[in-house]
């Protein structure tokens, strides 16, 4: 089958480090394994973190092939297997620990897939898994907010109460990003929470708006502190961070005692002692734990995904696609791990058989 693997004799920010080949299929799928055929993929930061530590690893004689979220039709099940059956359109983002989505054909495991949306296209489906699972548990699951749990209940074009000053508050750190697109739009239409965005750019506050958010602080403008607490006086309530380095004594400032912070980036270093003082909550989102450590919940993952299509089939929130590259190849691939370290991206970017470029 095609594929495209790392390179590992060359650099990171090399344009050979990906490069065109072809490997043997996966072996028929075994357990609760689906073989699937891939149609598109897209690209998030875990991809560029993960090519970025290849170089110091030891060559494999087996091509290590990256990528997560995909969208395809299931070919064959294992014998185990009873979610799905072959000729299902699917939508998954994948394990961390196994080959990834830059191929013709993946095995996955049914419990982390779900049934594709049928009302977006391949590119537009392959923008979503991972950025709707992570924001899906990092509010849901690890904050425990409160939410609506019938979507066909929830009208497409209903909005939020006019008057927010009574209702509990949602800061988003990095709310123009793939993970803060979807917190925004899930905190939007299935919750009654007032959301305060972060961003800098022009176009990075209107895409927040666009989302959902409810108002926009620039962070380039001075005195973070300040603007948030004159929109939310009372304190914050809830705080997703996908920036979190510097940023630990402005939450500690911003929030309610008993506060809650939800954490999705890599700092290693951050001193969280400043948060005794009001008693705040530091939560740890990994998309992957639950594939990794084979959790006895790793079903959840199916359930979310099922939901999340069927919010979009409903046109209650709405693909985060922003940019669309194409063919699936190691020149596509590269050019997409570039857009997204550029740290310049608004929502996503995927990669399909075809471009509209």
């Amino acid at each position: 089958m095609n594929a495209i693997v790392i390179n590992q004799m060359q650099s990171n920010d090399d344009s050979r480090s990906f490069r065109d080949t072809v490997v043997d299929r996966p072996a028929q799928p075994q357990h609760r394994d689906l073989l699937v055929r891939v149609h598109a993929i897209s690209i998030n930061p875990v991809d560029t973190k993960i090519r970025a530590s290849m170089g110091s690893q030891p060559a494999s004689e087996t091509p290590r092939i990256l990528g997560w979220d995909a969208v395809g039709d299931v070919v064959e099940v294992g014998s185990e297997a009873r979610l799905f059956h072959a000729g299902e359109r699917v939508w998954y983002a994948g394990d961390i620990t196994r080959q990834g989505s830059y191929a013709e054909y993946q095995l996955v495991d049914e419990r982390i897939v779900g049934h594709a949306p049928t009302s977006l296209d391949d590119a537009h489906a392959a923008a979503m898994p991972l950025t709707s699972l992570t924001a899906w548990e990092a509010l849901f699951d690890k904050l425990g907010i409160e939410h609506d749990s019938h979507p066909a209940t929830i009208s497409p074009t209903s909005t939020q109460a006019i008057d927010t000053s009574q209702r509990q508050t949602l800061l988003v750190v990095g709310a123009a990003g793939g993970v803060g697109s979807m917190v925004i739009q899930l905190a939007h239409r299935l919750t009654t929470l007032r959301i305060i965005a972060l961003a800098s750019r022009d176009e990075s506050q209107q895409w927040a708006l666009d989302m959902g958010a409810d108002e926009v602080v620039d962070y380039h403008e001075g005195n973070l502190a300040r603007q948030i607490q004159a929109l939310a006086p009372a304190g914050i309530d809830w705080i997703f961070s996908a920036y979190s380095k510097g940023n630990i004594e402005l939450y500690n400032t911003v929030m309610k005692p008993f506060g809650e912070i939800v954490a999705i980036d890599d700092e290693n270093d951050l001193d969280w002692y400043c948060l005794k003082d009001k008693a705040l909550s530091w939560h740890w989102e990994f998309m992957f734990a639950r594939a990794k450590h084979h959790a006895p919940d790793m079903v959840r993952q199916h359930e979310i995904l099922d939901a999340v299509a069927e919010l979009v089939d409903l046109g209650i929130i709405r693909s985060t696609l922003a940019r669309q590259l194409g063919p699936v190849n190691a020149e596509s691939i590269d050019k997409a791990h570039r857009m997204v370290k550029s740290g310049h991206m608004v929502g996503k970017v995927a990669i399909s058989g075809t471009s509209p470029e």
